[in-house]
């Protein structure tokens, strides 16, 4: 048996996930592969008791005393991995905002959820994923955007293309304000590829307009 199902076989949690306080000394015999040495290593984040129900904890100082299940664990938890077939087209490619895939620390390439705040359901979902979901970075271009998108999630505010010297436009779609509604599109750092091209096509047409307005300014 798992350390999962020995632990619900020994709390009994009812048809609401709500379960008794299970003491730590009853961690014998049948159950003593659930003592703790590291912490509640099965109880964490992101394992399978803590993606099922709400686990609470007792402390005496920073010993873990008594465990129990509070109910149902409602929070959908985002399933970061990544589909082999998507991770192989990307292994190759060079890093779309530094043009880069080396073996160094920094310059080896990981690949980058697009959406940094990685609440898409079917992003999350290995049968669904696109390859269009994802982008290949080296690692210090994904470690600095990673703290890109932690601040805009805490502020609801899109990082500025415009700090990048040269960029000509804040944003290829949208502006500063984050939106549900709009994502994290339109922002240089969720497709910077993307960025280029749109600001391409601005620039190509902001152009044709001038010159048409400078050459039939006079026509009415």
């Amino acid at each position: 048996m798992t350390k999962t199902e020995l632990f619900l076989e020994l709390a009994k949690p009812d048809k609401n996930g709500k379960s008794r306080w299970v003491n730590v000394s009853e961690f014998t015999g049948k159950y003593s592969g659930l003592q703790l040495s590291n912490g509640l290593d099965f109880g964490r984040g992101s394992s399978p008791l803590a993606k099922k129900y709400i686990v609470e904890k007792q402390k005496k100082g920073s010993k873990i005393t008594a465990i129990r299940l509070s109910g149902f664990n409602e929070v959908k938890i985002f399933n970061q991995n990544i589909r082999q077939d998507i991770k192989e087209y990307y292994r190759t490619k060079n890093c779309v905002m530094l043009g880069i895939n080396g073996k160094s620390e920094n310059t080896k390439i990981e690949i980058d959820h697009k959406e940094g705040r990685k609440d898409n359901a079917r992003v999350s979902n290995l049968a669904t994923q696109k390859r269009e979901d994802f982008q290949p970075l080296c690692k210090a271009a994904n470690d600095v955007k990673r703290q890109i998108c932690k601040q805009c999630k805490q502020t609801d505010k899109r990082w500025d293309a415009k700090n990048i010297k040269g960029n000509p436009y804040s944003f290829y779609d949208g502006d500063s304000k984050y939106t549900k509604e709009l994502g994290c599109k339109g922002c240089y750092q969720y497709d910077p590829v993307e960025y280029r091209k749109e600001s391409v096509r601005k620039i190509s047409k902001e152009a044709a307009d001038y010159v048409s307005k400078k050459l039939f300014s006079e026509e009415k």
